[in-house]
């Protein structure tokens, strides 16, 4: 079975174990495999957190999905239940290749309000790191933070979110530096294949484009 169906498997799943396993067996077929960072709340939006995750997978990479809840257990905006790995509470030193923060209402505040994601976002700035965000988040999370500052950057189109924002940039995808944001549940797989781009080069983009059939 191919690592890319084994991996979806194991996302679906919620197989951490499986995960790790297809994860080595990849890494011994010569990808190089990065750490990457999905935090997660009651309330975020389910096909966000699952393109940037399964994309993300695919592509070779170790995705934490943490809750920044009491729990590991989050239902999602529209009722979906999703298990994460792990607490953000847990990871304050870890370090990430990528932290990408899906959005969905109030998931979205529910992030900015954790002050171990804070911390992590922070530490991730600073090192100048990928650091990505999707639909509600960049307004109500990375702006709030100044995290966007004199960037360009796009959210999710609903007055709140725009006005925000402020200057909203033209684009699905929008990349300016080390920060990367999109619109939402729409734009999701451009967005994590853009990510695949950052971290594992145009070649590795392309081929999954193709292997998902994403126009």
């Amino acid at each position: 079975m191919r690592l890319a169906t084994l991996a979806m498997i194991a996302v679906l799943r919620g197989s951490r174990a499986l995960t790790r396993t297809v994860l080595r067996a990849a890494a011994s077929t010569g990808a190089t495999q990065k750490r990457v960072l999905v935090p997660i709340a009651d309330g975020s939006e389910e096909i966000e957190t699952c393109c940037i995750t399964d994309t993300l997978v695919r592509a070779g990479a170790e995705v934490t999905v943490a809750s920044v809840e009491a729990t590991t257990t989050c239902t999602m905006s529209r009722g979906l239940k999703i298990v994460a790995d792990a607490l953000v509470t847990d990871l304050g030193n870890d370090e990430f290749d990528l932290v990408a923060l899906p959005g969905g209402m109030p998931g979205a505040e529910r992030l900015r309000d954790s002050d171990a994601l804070d911390a992590i976002l922070r530490k991730q700035d600073a090192r100048r790191a990928p650091l990505a965000a999707v639909c509600a988040s960049p307004a109500v999370i990375l702006k709030s933070k100044g995290l966007i500052d004199g960037r360009q950057a796009t959210c999710y189109p609903a007055p709140p979110f725009v006005e925000a924002l402020g200057d909203v940039s033209d684009g699905a995808v929008v990349r300016d530096g080390h920060i990367t944001t999109s619109r939402g549940p729409g734009t999701s797989l451009k967005f994590a294949l853009d990510l695949v781009d950052q971290l594992y080069g145009p070649e590795k983009a392309e081929e999954l484009r193709a292997q998902m059939l994403v126009d």
